[in-house]
């Protein structure tokens, strides 16, 4: 069993790695095709081991996990960011519909204010008008 662990940065806790191989293993994996990790800068590319020191074949085995790890977070990261995006398009257009909203409520309370007043004014004309034609009965009797 192999275990390394790193600290990424000081402000950041410890990461560790831990992966068994038998030797033979090791040796044929060291001897498979460098690793591509596109993603990462030339200067932070894994080294090929020295394959006759077992020590070296860890340590470049750490670092194709460590450089795994890398394109993991970095993915991980670029996802999150498209969901932030989306996430702030989502609250402007909340936004946009609440504002709509309280336009709507603050039309509706006018409205309603005015339909009071009309209803009001109908029931005092109302009564006028039943007034005026009580008045004009009573001419229209006495006459």
């Amino acid at each position: 069993m192999i275990t390394s662990t790193r600290r990424v940065s000081a402000d950041k806790p410890e990461v560790q790695i831990a992966f068994s191989l038998d030797e033979s293993s090791e040796l044929k994996d060291a001897e498979d095709p460098f690793p591509a990790f596109p993603d990462l800068e030339q200067r932070l590319q894994p080294v090929l081991p020295c394959q006759s020191l077992k020590e070296s074949v860890e340590v470049y085995k750490d670092h194709c996990k460590m450089a795994n790890e890398f394109n993991q977070v970095k993915h991980e990261i670029a996802r999150l960011e498209d969901r932030k995006k989306e996430l702030i398009a989502e609250l402007l257009e909340d936004e946009k519909v609440s504002m709509e909203v309280e336009r709507l409520e603050e039309e509706y309370r006018i409205l309603t204010e005015e339909n009071r007043n009309l209803i009001t004014v109908h029931s005092e004309r109302a009564q006028q008008l039943e007034n005026l034609r009580v008045i004009s009965q009573k001419r229209q009797g006495s006459s």
